[in-house]
Order: structure tokens, then sequence, then C-alpha cells
């Protein structure tokens, strides 16, 4: 076997095959992608979100031949501004819309198409996270923590690395990505709320400058089961987002720990800070506890479940909104 179609397992132990039913494993997918065996629900989001590129569409172009106008659209109105396979600058787009500027409904598809591109974002973000995840247990499950590998006695070490980095790196990722998603589904449910309708100039997103912290603007905040449900899950996704990117690191010394019986690692683990109802537990300046002693890898994937889930239910709602403007 070669190390990638290993299954890798939440306690960095590989195996040739899944130890027994029930547990929660990962495998390199013959089409080049990281698979988990439950929970990930990558497919039904991916859906929804092709469902709700078809309601922008729908919705906006409402009454308008789409069919006969969009093969005759100039490629810059979808990918210029977008997608690296447009070459044209600023300035050259800029004229284009001036020489265009008596072509409105060439407004309602650059409007779409920008519309569309926070669907398209999402399901990157969304892609990235479950890749990412299995980057994670590959380097946790076949990379050795130090180089070179040492026999070690019986206990439990800690190592700091630079696989130990690339471990905290891959978190780090995990976690500011999701709060990527948080902002990026106010901006489509805002839009899909307040649909420009006024095609004489070319318009601006009505949610170009929203963020998460802009959610009391849609109809559904804090619907229950929903990323802007208000509880502690999606605060802890707040929190470790702003923790990561104003306060640097998870541990003073980032560190990955390893359980070794008979000489054979049994058991390798990452250490996550105490926390209570979403937040860190702090005393003054102190924020980083551990006297849970909880480890972060047998709960990631779980954590990744629960965002899909909402992810998943939040989509719907914005698909509702949108197809009853259809």
């Amino acid at each position: 076997m070669t190390e990638k179609s290993e299954v890798l397992h939440l306690d960095g132990i590989p195996s040739n095959k899944p130890r027994r039913e029930g547990t929660t494993f990962f495998w390199f997918d013959p089409q080049g992608t990281w698979r988990i065996n439950s929970g990930d629900r990558s497919f039904e989001i991916d859906g929804i979100c092709v469902q709700i590129h078809d309601a922008f569409r729908q919705a906006i172009m409402k009454g308008v031949p789409y069919d006969l106008l969009v093969s005759a659209l100039p490629q810059f109105v979808s990918v210029a501004g977008h997608n690296s396979e447009s070459t044209l600058s600023r300035e050259m787009f800029e004229r284009f819309l001036t020489e265009t500027a008596g072509y409105p409904e060439l407004n309602r598809f650059l409007y779409l198409y920008d519309c569309q591109r926070l669907v398209s974002s999402i399901q990157e973000c969304s892609k990235e996270i479950v890749q990412i995840m299995g980057e994670f247990y590959f380097t946790l499950n076949m990379e050795s923590f130090f180089y070179p590998p040492l026999k070690q006695p019986d206990g439990i070490r800690y190592s700091t690395s630079p696989v130990t980095t690339k471990l905290f790196a891959y978190l780090n990722f995990i976690f500011i990505r999701m709060h990527s998603l948080l902002d990026c589904i106010v901006k489509l449910a805002i839009e899909s709320e307040r649909l420009q309708t006024d095609f004489t100039r070319y318009p601006r997103i009505s949610s170009l400058s929203e963020q998460f912290g802009s959610r009391k603007r849609v109809s559904f905040n804090g619907e229950q089961g929903t990323l802007l449900e208000n509880c502690s899950f999606v605060t802890t996704v707040e929190t470790l987002r702003n923790h990561i990117i104003h306060d640097a690191l998870l541990d003073e010394m980032p560190k990955a720990y390893e359980r070794i019986e008979g000489g054979t690692t049994v058991e390798k683990f990452i250490l996550f800070p105490d926390m209570t109802n979403g937040r860190f537990d702090r005393y003054k300046t102190r924020n980083l506890f551990y006297g849970s002693e909880d480890k972060i890898n047998l709960r990631l994937p779980g954590m990744v479940t629960e965002f899909q889930a909402r992810l998943e239910v939040t989509l719907q709602r914005v698909l509702a909104v949108l197809q009853r403007r259809s």
C-alpha cells in the first residue's frame, strides 16, 4: 500500500483497513480527493448551491430571454474581475462598460454573475475545509513528529517541529475558513433578500460591505439550526477565528503529543484550550488553559459536520427566498 492508500484514524494511528464499524476515518479517493466515511455533507451543500445559482438566474433574468441573450454575451461579462482566465485590466473593463452603456441587459448579466460569485465562494470554501482536514489527518497519521525518528521510552512525550507547525497551520486554516463562510453566507442571504432591480447602469451588489456582524439584517437571523443561530457552536467559530487572527497562537508553544506503549506509538493527539459556551476560559490576561485535556483531533470531524449541517440548512433558507422571487 502507498501512504495515501492507508486508512487514517482520528487518534493518529493508521491501518490498512477500518478497525471496526462505527469509527470515523479518512481515505484518499482514486479521483484525487480526501473522503471521510461518515458525516460529510459536501455533496448536499454543492447540490443546493447549484440550485441557488439557477434561482439567482431565474429571479434576476425574470421576463428576459436569457437563452437568446447569453449566447451573444461578450466573454468579459462573466469572467473579468472574477477569474484568472480573463487578463482584462480594470481600466479595460471600465472602457468596455462605457462603450456598452446603451445595453441595460448587459448590466443585468453583470449583476447575475456577481451574485453567482457569492455562491461559488461558498462552494469552494466548503471544499477547502474538507480537503485541508484530510491533509491534517494525513500528517497526524503518516508523518513523524520528530526527525530523524528515534526510539522513545514508554509514556507520553511531546514534540515541536516543522510537522507540528504544519498541523497547527492546518487547524488555523480550517477555523478561519469556517468564519469566511459565516461572512459569505450573510452576504448571500442579504443579497437574496435585496436583489437589485435597476439595470440602467451596472449595479453594485447590495451586500458588498456586509460581514457576519451584519446578520441582523437577514430576515431569518437567529433561526435555530442555521449558521445565524445565537448558540455556543457559532460563538466557538467566531472566538477561534478572532483569536487566531489577532492573537496568533492556540498554544504558546504549539506541540503534538504521542502516547508510547511497548516502544510503539499507540496514540497521537493535540490538546485544545478549555472553552465554555464558545469562549475561552479566562482569568485576567490568561486564556489558554488545558485542564480538560481536550484532544481536538478526536472531535474535529464532528465540528466540521455540525458546521456543514448548519450551512446546508442556511442555504436552504436562502434558496427558498430566491424561489419566491422567481
